[in-house]
């Protein structure tokens, strides 16, 4: 069941009642890609069903439009480099007490294109439209560009 605020024990998707949105965030402590592939394969950075999520202190106000086939874009060193579908929202509540919000999220790491992203706190809602495309079918083994390189030719829209 869901409450007033749009949270409830666990939310699953709706499918096709609202427009999708998706979710933006920095991947604090990560310099790239393999960083998170690797720190998501520690039982800490899973719930206990063993899928990836990512505990946040604020609740998603537009949780329908991120369950309606949203993703997490994560940010590396100031571009976003890749994405997780949202599976549900669940309610997680800390060592302190404080209930928080667990996304949950898809196994599978989807590279996309680089684009740029300022620094900022927390996540931000990131419409499809904003959103970078995926790479191209077997395009995710290349070898990445180094970051500063990968920033200025998304700057300059050549990626």
């Amino acid at each position: 069941m869901v409450d007033a605020a749009g949270r409830g024990s666990t939310i699953y998707g709706m499918g096709g009642q609202n427009q999708m949105i998706n979710l933006v965030k920095l991947c604090v402590g990560a310099e790239a890609v393999e960083d998170l592939i690797d720190w998501q394969k520690n039982p800490r950075a899973k719930g206990p069903d063993g899928l990836p999520r990512h505990v946040t202190r604020m609740w998603p106000k537009q949780a329908d439009k991120l369950l309606d086939g949203g993703s997490l874009y994560w940010v590396f060193k100031g571009l976003v480099l890749c994405r997780q579908r949202i599976l549900r929202l669940d309610e997680v509540t800390g060592q302190d007490g404080i209930t928080r919000c667990g996304i949950v999220l898809d196994p599978e790491i989807i590279r996309t294109t680089s684009a740029p992203k300022r620094p900022f706190q927390g996540w931000r809602y990131l419409k499809p439209e904003d959103a970078p495309p995926d790479l191209r079918k077997g395009r995710e083994q290349e070898p990445t560009l180094p970051a500063e390189l990968n920033r200025a030719l998304a700057e300059i829209g050549v990626l």
